[in-house]
This record gives structure tokens, C-alpha cells and sequence, in this order.
């Protein structure tokens, strides 16, 4: 019984020690660009997943970009995340696999976005606020997909 509840323990937590280690360091512009380009040419099965890395990767550029004070460039990355974080809206349904990796990929990212959110200047916050309540909703649905499927 012990053995079940370790392996059962370790099956829940290693995804989680993926999303966690996803944030170590920051990708570089080219990076990001050849995967949104990768996302844009994915069938929509694998745009899911990819989406959501780089809405993970746009939010760790974005609270980089604010404890940096560039609040501009931050704008203009929170306004992309949204965007994507639309697209893994629109496309939610469509996607099966690597759907519950998606979905502990935008959990960590929300978890990120609040924390930026909490070190943020209050003009910042609005755009920070609407961006986390989109991606809250992203993986809401993310989550209510998973338990369907």
C-alpha cells in the first residue's frame, strides 16, 4: 500500500517538476520566434501546448521586462499573451494531446503572473490583473478538458 501511494505521489508531482523548471532561464527573442512560428504551422492537435509555452515564456519575458522598469515593452508582452492566451482559447476543444501538460504549464504561469502582479507599480497592475483573470479562464478550461477527456 505504501508503494502505491509513493508512485501514485511521484506520477502527480512529475509534471509539475517540468512546469516548475520551465521558467530557469529566459529564451531569447529568436527562440520565441521560431516557436511561434512552430505554433502557427502545428496542426491544431499540437497548438495547444505550444501556445501555452509561449505564453509562459512571454510572461517570464514580461515580469523581466517590468523588474527592469522597461513597463512599455511589458505592455506591449502582456497584450501578446493575451492574444495567445485567446488562440489556446479558441482552440481548446481541437486539442487532446499534451492537454494536461498545457494545463500545468498555464497553472505555473498564472502562479508567475501573480506573483509579478504582487511586485508590480500600480499603473501596471490593470494590464497584469486582465491578463491573469485571462489566463485563470484558459486554465479553467484547460482543466474542465483533461477531466473530459
Amino acid at each position: 500500500m505504501r508503494f502505491v501511494a509513493i508512485a501514485a505521489a511521484v506520477a502527480l508531482l512529475a509534471p509539475c517538476i517540468h512546469a516548475y523548471g520551465a521558467n530557469e532561464k529566459l529564451p531569447d527573442a529568436q527562440a520565441l520566434l521560431l516557436l511561434e512560428a512552430k505554433a502557427d504551422q502545428a496542426s491544431p492537435k499540437e497548438q495547444c501546448f505550444l501556445y501555452a509555452e509561449i505564453v509562459h515564456d512571454m510572461t517570464e519575458i514580461a515580469g523581466q521586462e517590468l523588474s527592469s522598469g522597461d513597463f512599455k515593452h511589458a505592455s506591449d508582452t502582456l497584450k501578446a499573451v493575451q492574444t495567445y492566451a485567446q488562440k489556446i482559447h479558441m482552440g481548446v476543444a481541437e486539442d487532446t494531446r499534451k492537454l494536461k501538460n498545457a494545463e500545468i504549464l498555464m497553472r505555473h504561469t498564472a502562479f508567475r503572473l501573480n506573483e509579478i502582479l504582487h511586485n508590480a507599480a500600480l499603473d501596471d497592475r490593470p494590464t497584469l490583473e486582465s491578463t491573469l483573470k485571462q489566463l485563470d479562464q484558459v486554465q479553467s478550461e484547460l482543466m474542465m478538458q483533461v477531466f473530459k477527456h
